[in-house]
């Protein structure tokens, strides 16, 4: 039975105190989060070490993203050997926002998952068409080259410590979320994907998330998908009782 993972990525959002406030009530919800859902929680970088040191935490931290070197003169980038160091067991590698803004391609995410994987922090790896791929029905081909691109060289053991997030771009912030249908045939998909590289075993057991415009009135639905193991939410998470719904509704999926 795979577990349930619901994945909160803050983004470029809250001050340090607005953060540090989010972030207290989260840990004093703990108790009663759903003993099958792991809880996680991408703040900017900034905020990773004083979050931290909350005492008895009770959810995971993740990066929103972080370089390929391990260490160096790379200014303004953090390296997972850094995330390490600071307890930070994830970090949300290849975001859509990344590739559009910041220009990286399948090699450079490639790259920043073996820098991961190399230091000991999880990649939760995100892959997703834009509109103009799924209009022309191109969007299972996206979605397998950037899972090939930038997965596939790894070994079984490897991979095995992949969180996979399915993002189709088009529902990224916009409040359109693919229908319920529409995210499992993707989630089937790759997890089919997965099945004809490292066989039946590795596929049943990896993680594959969903992302793109989760809330509280949905996620219920998306979550019951038989593929679907969870969320990474966006603009959700940044509501505390927005995102305890939406973990309560993993539990009971």
């Amino acid at each position: 039975m795979r577990k349930k993972i619901v994945a909160g990525n803050w983004k470029m959002n809250k001050t340090i105190d607005e953060a540090m406030e989010l972030a207290v009530k989260l840990q004093e919800e703990s108790s009663s989060f759903p003993k099958n859902v792991e809880v996680v929680v991408a703040p900017p970088a900034l905020y990773l070490a004083t979050i931290e040191m909350i005492e008895d935490l009770g959810f995971s931290l993740s990066a929103q993203n972080c370089s390929h070197h391990d260490f160096g003169a790379f200014t303004g980038e953090t390296s997972p050997a850094m995330l390490k160091a600071m307890n930070v067991k994830y970090s949300i590698l290849g975001h859509s926002e990344r590739r559009q803004y910041f220009h990286e391609t399948d090699a450079i995410v490639a790259s920043k998952v073996d820098a991961c994987l190399r230091n000991k922090v999880q990649p939760i790896f995100c892959c997703g068409e834009v509109l103009e791929e799924r209009k022309a029905g191109k969007h299972f081909d996206t979605v397998k080259s950037q899972v090939e691109n930038a997965l596939f060289h790894l070994t079984k053991e490897e991979f095995a410590k992949v969180v996979i997030a399915y993002e189709p771009v088009w529902a990224i912030g916009t409040g359109v979320t693919a229908s319920n249908d529409e995210a499992q045939e993707m989630h089937a998909f790759i997890r089919a994907t997965v099945e004809g590289k490292y066989g039946k075993e590795i596929a049943d057991a990896v993680i594959i998330l969903y992302g793109g415009s989760v809330n509280a009135t949905n996620s219920a639905e998306l979550f019951a998908c038989p593929d679907v193991d969870g969320g990474l939410v966006g603009g959700a998470s940044l509501k505390a009782n927005d995102f305890m719904t939406i973990i309560k509704s993993a539990g009971q999926a």
